[in-house]
């Protein structure tokens, strides 16, 4: 039976010593943080260990929490810079592929494989603080406000960098388009920003940590 209480309430049972109160946390949360990290960057073994970061780090630093942004917004900002870590280690390392790619299995139509796979090296191509911001807000849902918090941007920031974001992927994503779809942004209602949700398919996949404009 799922717990009942609030993220922050199991946090503070955490820090008083009840076992089993920061497990729950890890089951309400460990799934839209791999995906996260997966749609971030694209390899399977890169976002299971970029999870498995993010709640260590946040059981050792339970203790500093201070109530200041919701669990899930504290979750998520540790996520992403376990993820930018990993890929600023890659661009360390001796060239290779930026993304490892899974075989399709016979489920998947090759079509759609390819699909995600275009999708995903348009992502990886982005800058770090634009691509971030596009998979929060386009492919996440979140808020400008809450996209913003995470990233510990200001929100012209994030409506900045989901632009040039948006612009970028339209030229790298266009073959995609069917062809009776209009030209141009689409403009739908976001999570209470009234920012469009852009071209980025929800099927694919900072300044204070760095990244792009």
């Amino acid at each position: 039976m799922p717990d009942p209480r609030s993220d922050r309430e199991l946090l503070a049972a955490h820090v008083a010593g009840q076992q089993g109160a920061f497990d729950e946390i890890v089951r309400r949360y460990a799934e839209r943080l791999w995906l996260l990290a997966f749609q971030t960057l694209d390899h399977r073994e890169d976002a299971a260990d970029a999870v498995q970061e993010t709640f260590v780090s946040a059981l050792r630093s339970a203790t500093r929490y201070r109530g200041d942004s919701e669990v899930s917004t504290w979750l998520h900002r540790i996520a992403v810079n376990a993820c930018l870590d990993r890929i600023r280690r890659r661009r360390t390392r001796a060239v290779e592929p930026l993304a490892g790619h899974d075989v399709p299995t016979p489920r998947d139509g090759i079509d759609d494989h390819l699909t995600r796979l275009t999708v995903a090296d348009a992502l990886a191509a982005l800058p770090d603080g634009q691509r971030m911001a596009v998979v929060l807000v386009d492919v996440h849902g979140f808020s400008i406000t809450e996209a913003a918090a995470v990233l510990g941007v200001r929100e012209g920031t994030v409506k900045s960098r989901c632009a040039r974001a948006r612009g970028r992927l339209a030229g790298l994503l266009g073959h995609l388009r069917p062809r009776d779809a209009p030209i141009g942004p689409r403009r739908e209602q976001g999570r209470g920003n009234g920012t469009g949700a852009g071209d980025v398919q929800q099927t694919s996949g900072s300044e204070r940590r760095g990244g792009g404009p």
